[in-house]
């Protein structure tokens, strides 16, 4: 391990308080590849935090580099707005072709902006617009994104604390067994929705993630998922699925709620969807949703040639046929037979395991000793982060592309770390 200590000078002088991973990870990052990371001194680190899951095929993927170097060094046209170039008619057919067609989905695209708290916006925006009516049901532990709308239906007291101005018109409701099983599914919010004196005023839509990435990767079953769907179908509700962190192949198949057999009313994509951590986001919805009028919503950003480059070779690279689902649901099987020797070996720990495809979080009873594992972690090579309403969950969100090995070497890594921070 080298001794010499980074140069961190500029950015704890200059740099907004507000920055966050570089505490954890206190070394100054030069490049990177596949599922490697590498700081200025050369030292190498297994990366299991990919982007927070928007490098679901790893670093400087070659088959998505190679797209955009030529695309660059051809002249290609970078910014956009929303105007038609060849680079975004390729995505859509890519993402027509590859991705909706085969699954029976009925959707419109629409490219909202940047980042995912942008859809998230454009979303929320949308099943207002369509409903007339101003609330939106959320879930305890949900996090959408940063941005005042997408705060207002997240469960997370810090960040929204950060707002500064009230988060109105978003109502929580218990996520997936959030109760322990001790009253049925949805009973308080149906009733809530049939009750005139329960002061809830009709929503306009429900928004849900099917795996809770930030808030401690708890994962929503397929029944409940269905049962969800079906109450909205009830009560004139429109359903939003964020598959921001769990879409692109995260949990197996391309979306995360294809599994339980639903189709949402609208599906927000972003992270993973360019393929090579470009800023890149969509709002997906019925036919029949598409109420804007042109220009009601916009962004400067929201035509970001490169990413449709990246986006349209990773849809050609790994979404032709089923063979990465397969391989993440094979590679998830790894990761969760590893996790649950962990477990085991520290009965008293009282830790959980929780996942689907290849995210997965170890849940700790004391939340310092999650902290701890990661920062050992770090110290010994790998990248994973925390999460959870109290930073209680060790989350590993490894690349898709990782391979047997390399997986191998980073579950033997955490478990180091969980044994060596007794």
């Amino acid at each position: 391990m080298t001794t010499n200590q980074p140069d961190l000078s500029v950015f704890e002088t200059l740099e907004s308080e507000v920055r966050s991973y570089c505490r954890g990870w206190p070394t100054v990052f030069e490049r990177a590849q596949g599922s490697h990371l590498h700081d200025e001194d050369g030292r190498s680190y297994l990366d299991f935090f990919s982007g927070a899951g928007s490098l679901n095929y790893g670093h400087n993927n070659p088959a998505l580099k190679r797209a955009l170097v030529d695309y660059l060094e051809g002249d290609g046209i970078t910014h956009s707005l929303d105007m038609a170039t060849t680079t975004k008619r390729a995505f859509l057919r890519a993402f027509q072709n590859l991705v909706l067609s085969p699954r029976a989905l009925p959707y419109k695209v629409m490219f909202p902006g940047p980042a995912g708290t942008t859809a998230v916006e454009a979303a929320l925006k949308l099943v207002r617009k369509v409903k007339g009516r101003e609330a939106v049901v959320s879930f305890t532990n949900a996090f959408h994104g940063m941005t005042l709308g997408a705060l207002a239906v997240t469960g997370n007291a810090l960040k929204r604390a950060g707002a500064g101005v009230p988060l109105v018109h978003g109502t929580p409701m218990p996520f997936d067994r959030y109760l322990d099983g001790r009253t049925p599914d949805f009973l308080w919010f149906e009733r809530l929705i049939e009750d005139q004196g329960s002061g809830l005023d009709k929503p306009a839509a429900v928004i849900v993630e099917t795996v809770q990435g930030e808030g401690g990767v708890h994962v929503a079953r397929s029944p409940w998922l269905r049962d969800l769907a079906g109450l909205c179908h009830r009560h004139d509700m429109l359903l939003i699925v964020d598959d921001i962190q769990m879409g692109c192949g995260r949990t197996g198949a391309f979306f995360s709620f294809e599994e339980a057999g639903i189709t949402p009313d609208v599906v927000t994509l972003s992270k993973s969807i360019s393929g090579y951590g470009l800023p890149m986001s969509l709002c997906l919805f019925r036919p029949e949703l598409d109420v804007w009028e042109p220009g009601e919503h916009n962004g400067t950003f929201r035509g970001s040639n490169p990413a449709f480059v990246t986006a349209t070779a990773a849809l050609h690279t790994y979404w032709t046929d089923d063979g990465m689902e397969k391989q993440t649901r094979l590679r998830g099987e790894q990761v969760e037979q590893a996790l649950h020797a962990i477990r085991d070996e520290h009965p008293r720990l009282g830790a959980e395991v929780r996942g689907r495809g290849l995210v997965w979080g170890l849940a700790f009873a004391d939340a310092s000793r999650a902290a701890a594992v990661a920062r050992r972690a770090f110290e010994l090579g790998l990248l994973v982060e925390t999460s959870g309403p109290r930073d209680e969950v060790v989350k590993l969100l490894p690349a898709l592309t990782v391979a047997p090995q390399e997986l191998d070497e980073g579950l033997r890594i955490l478990a180091r770390s969980v044994r060596e921070t007794g």
